[in-house]
């Protein structure tokens, strides 16, 4: 073996013991979208081509990840990002994810239990969304709320909060978690995974048919979601399913609840005013999970309806192939 692919092994070794000794607290599984260059949807409004491959939450942001995100930044909790209501046993009519927050400002500590952690945090706005990619995307760090954790990464905030400041933010070149574009979002949920095609389904379930609000248990028998059909797919007190609960009904690339559950925030900037949402909600009817309803809000608008997923870009695969193309190059091969 020459001394310079010696080196290179060497390199490549180090570079994973240094990746598998940063064990992030929060997981976020994600499944890829690839079919780059596929058309946008020729029987909808014209979303969902991606020239890209990329990465996209399997299921929606959990209360428990969500909840380690703030006791790893929300001591004190400078832009907000912890909003009362999601604390349900003391609101129990604002139906919120029951994350709660102890202590007083500079020493706040956050809780939610077992039977809460895995269902969809609600009451978060785009901007809550944003701060939270930017700590993916800075690796999870603990410290106050700045630029090394929420305020810079996939996208400059600079302590935007209202709905001008948040409408003026927008993905940075280097962004790697990120809230998905309206289209990698459609497209996640829509586009039949054919090639690339402009076909897409009606429903985020792999279905043209109306789902099912039922959840059907032990096994789901496929195209079923959570939302409302004169009941509630569960009631009181969680009303959200956990994510994933329907386990037959994903999309064509194996996401889950792109329909039901909750509305999604996505980066379109819709009438100059709002911020896209996609999905429908646990309380809302099944035209709501249709291809062709566009939602939006004030992306400061938080409310119990209203979650989201996140997206990966570029593909982890194609993350290692460039470091180690940069690892060959500093140590070519000697002939």
């Amino acid at each position: 073996m020459t001394k310079a692919r010696f080196v290179l092994i060497g390199a490549v070794c180090a570079l994973l013991a240094c990746v598998s000794s940063l064990q992030a607290a929060v997981i976020i599984e994600t499944v890829p979208v690839g079919n780059a260059g596929n058309a946008d949807d020729t029987h909808g409004d014209g979303y969902g081509g991606v020239g890209y491959t990329y990465n996209i939450g399997k299921y929606e942001v959990t209360a428990g990840q969500y909840c380690e995100f703030l006791n790893a930044v929300a001591d004190t909790d400078t832009y907000g990002l912890y909003y009362p209501m999601m604390d349900y046993d003391a609101n129990p009519e604002d139906w919120g994810c029951n994350i709660k927050r102890n202590g007083s400002s500079g020493t706040y500590t956050y809780s939610v239990a077992s039977d809460w952690a895995n269902r969809p945090v609600n009451y978060v706005d785009w901007g809550d969304a944003a701060r939270f990619t930017n700590w993916l995307h800075n690796g999870q760090p603990t410290g106050v709320q700045g630029n090394s954790t929420t305020e810079d990464g996939a996208y400059y905030l600079n302590g935007a909060t209202g709905n001008a400041a948040l409408l003026a933010v927008s993905r940075e070149l280097d962004a790697t978690w990120v809230i998905p574009t309206e289209d990698e979002w459609y497209k996640a949920a829509y586009h039949k995974n054919d090639g690339v095609t402009g076909n897409y389904f009606d429903y985020p379930t792999s279905s043209d048919t109306t789902p099912s609000n039922d959840l059907v248990e032990p096994s789901d028998p496929g195209n079923n979601a959570t939302f409302y059909d004169n009941d509630y797919t569960i009631g009181s007190p969680y009303y959200r399913t956990e994510v994933g609960a329907h386990e037959n009904s994903e999309s064509p690339y194996d996401t889950f609840d792109q329909g039901g559950n909750l509305w999604e925030w996505n980066e379109a900037i819709i009438q100059e005013s709002y911020r896209g949402m996609r999905g429908g909600s646990f309380f809302l009817n099944d035209s709501y999970l249709h291809a062709s309803y566009r939602h939006s809000s004030y992306p400061s608008y938080e409310y119990v309806s209203v979650g989201f997923r996140v997206s990966e870009i570029p593909e982890p695969a194609t993350m290692v192939l460039l470091v180690l193309g940069g690892l060959a190059m500093l140590c070519p091969r000697r002939k």
